[in-house]
């Protein structure tokens, strides 16, 4: 029998660390870049949130392509908007192949394993909904030691349809909602914009201020759950179940 209760987690950047590519730039670029006043951990950053929103730009436009490939699209104009004026001769491509396979292997940040096995043993069963490759995604949970049924791990890439448009949240939330007698099920990130999206979609929402440390409500509204920590997240999410 299904279980009622249900956490759907965002992957990458919530208990998926970007550190170990943010080290990949640094060890392939970081005396270029600082030689040229960048910090390999922004670069990094600025990236990845371009990359984001590009992939949202064209989701919501009906021209999806897949994160990863956006995001390797973008490296050399990340570079130029970072003031190196000849990028393509700066970094070699070479330099981006070898910074897109160590993207290949991120690695789950402190606390996601024990947040999860929290979880678990609880009564939950744990999903994950991510814009990133199934693939790849699996191999996260795999290496890490807490494997996530197939059947459990779900890529906006399957519809076509990137996250946060509400669409996207709509077909999983829709079958855990009707499966489980019209209770809510969560759905639990570290990105804000993520989490209160799919709040806004009709699921309960917990939000780890692990990436961005400010939740800014005052922009993106309130949370049934925040917490500092991922296991932390999971106490309060198990409480606050407990409670109805």
């Amino acid at each position: 029998m299904a279980s009622s209760k249900n956490v759907v987690f965002d992957i990458v950047g919530t208990l998926v660390s970007y550190d170990y590519l943010y080290n990949a730039i640094d060890h392939r670029l970081g005396d270029r870049l600082r030689a040229e006043g960048v910090k390999p951990s922004l670069l990094g950053q600025a990236w990845m949130e371009t990359a984001e929103r590009e992939y949202t730009n064209l989701s919501i436009s009906g021209r999806y392509q897949p994160f990863a490939k956006v995001l390797e699209a973008l490296f050399y104009r990340l570079l130029w908007m970072g003031g190196i004026k000849e990028p393509r001769n700066f970094a070699s491509p070479e330099d981006l192949a070898y910074i897109m396979t160590e993207y290949q292997s991120l690695t789950m940040r402190p606390g996601a394993a024990e947040c999860v096995k929290k979880l678990r043993d609880a009564g939950f069963t744990v999903w994950a909904f991510t814009a990133a490759d199934l693939k790849r995604v699996g191999g996260y949970f795999e290496k890490a030691g807490v494997p996530l049924p197939a059947e459990n791990l779900l890529s906006c890439d399957s519809v076509g349809i990137g996250k946060p448009d509400l669409a996207a949240y709509k077909p999983l939330l829709d079958r855990l909602t009707s499966e489980n007698e019209g209770k809510k099920p969560w759905f639990a990130a570290a990105h804000m914009w993520d989490v209160s999206a799919a709040r806004t979609a009709g699921f309960k929402g917990a939000y780890c201020t692990v990436l961005e440390m400010e939740a800014l409500t005052n922009l993106f509204g309130e949370m049934d759950v925040i917490d500092a920590t991922l296991p932390g997240m999971a106490d309060k999410i198990i409480a606050d179940q407990a409670a109805f």
